[in-house]
């Protein structure tokens, strides 16, 4: 239902775990994901642990499904020194292709425990039907 779009994502956050970098705006870092049918729907759960609701952007154009957020520091009064900081800053992105099977007019977005979780219906045209089998006495005869 879905097609990752860029198969070196998983070499980059390798590279950003080792180095310590966090996402930026023009090379964001990706966010994990779960992604499966349930029933009559595609559900895509993405972890982001610690983000502001506010700071989640969720967008679709056409088959594309874009969702961006943004880990922002939190406030420190002037006293504190930071023993230990391993929690990732900064700006996080995902996209996915979405299969013309799914119905981008309906996606919902809940966003619980730090979990933002989309649901897409399956679209009514992909759904299976049964096709009614007629006889050629069903036919209107032509009288000439």
């Amino acid at each position: 239902m879905l097609m990752r779009t860029d198969p070196f994502r998983e070499l980059d956050r390798l590279a950003q775990q080792l180095t310590g970098v966090s996402g930026t705006w023009t090379r964001p870092s990706t966010m994990p994901m779960d992604a499966y049918r349930e029933g009559e729907e595609y559900v895509i759960a993405l972890d982001l642990p610690g983000v502001a609701k506010d700071a989640i952007d969720i967008d679709v154009e056409r088959n594309m499904l874009t969702v961006k957020a943004e880990r922002r520091p939190v406030a420190k009064a002037d006293d504190v020194q930071m023993e230990l900081s391993e929690r990732p800053l900064g700006v996080f992105s995902r996209q996915l292709v979405l299969a013309d099977t799914l119905d981008t007019e309906r996606i919902t977005a809940d966003y619980d425990a730090g979990v933002l979780t989309l649901r897409i219906p399956i679209a009514e045209r992909a759904k299976p039907r049964k096709i009614a089998i007629g006889g050629a006495s069903e036919r209107p005869q032509i009288s000439g």
